[in-house]
């Protein structure tokens, strides 16, 4: 089940820093296509986030870095097709500007609390879904009646509201995160659930005042 679109809002136009984000993370993605192995694995442990590290106060640039490394083509494709359905909402809404300055907050946030409930891992955590986890969110609140068109094999497309997509898919993480407390979740699953519950609730939080002091209508 993948998104492949969705309702606009009311100002249309291009959704610049939204479509930046895409081509710079899908760069940074043929960059690492092009390492053999053992060059991979220095460049993800160099710019991937290592939770030991930034709790010793070491490469914190990581913290940013790590947003813009992947970790295979199903991982590029599935945040970047993310980012592309829901970006260019927010960034209309937001400006780009802001819109900018909202993803890394939200992917700072994401951070957090993939470290706080992995402490002490030495395991690279790499990928944008932690702030385009935070993108979500702010669509959830922002955009909960917009309908979502969605490709399921077999089915074809349909087209269900924001709120049950999205809905469902936070319920998703948070079962797996809470299942996966004991444990290391990437290690074991490869995917840092709680980063994408806390870049979400990062994004849902952060959108309630914006929202009222915003409008599509005005930026329109």
């Amino acid at each position: 089940m993948f998104p492949v679109g969705d309702d606009n809002s009311p100002r249309q136009g291009f959704a610049f820093f939204t479509l930046a984000l895409v081509v710079l993370n899908v760069l940074v993605f043929l960059y690492e296509a092009t390492l053999d192995p053992q060059q991979l694995q220095e460049f993800v442990t160099t710019y991937g986030m290592i939770p030991a590290e930034i709790q010793r106060g070491d490469d914190l640039y990581t913290l940013i870095t790590s947003m813009f490394v992947h970790g295979g083509w199903a991982h590029i494709i599935g945040n970047m097709l993310f980012l592309w359905v829901f970006g260019d909402n927010i960034e209309h809404r937001l400006g780009p500007l802001l819109f900018l300055l909202f993803y890394i907050g939200t992917g700072l946030a994401a951070s957090a609390a993939h470290i706080y409930t992995n402490q002490g891992s030495t395991i690279p955590s790499v990928g944008a879904s932690g702030a385009l986890s935070g993108v979500l969110g702010a669509y959830l609140v922002m955009y909960p009646t917009n309908r979502i068109r969605l490709l399921i094999l077999r089915v074809g497309i349909v087209s269900v509201p924001a709120l049950l997509f999205l809905g469902i898919w936070f319920i998703q993480q948070l079962i797996s995160g809470v299942a996966a407390l004991s444990v290391d979740t990437v290690q074991t699953t490869g995917i840092a659930f709680w980063a994408h519950i806390g870049g979400f609730v990062a994004g849902a939080v952060l959108a309630v005042p914006l929202r009222t002091a915003t409008s599509d209508e005005a930026r329109a």
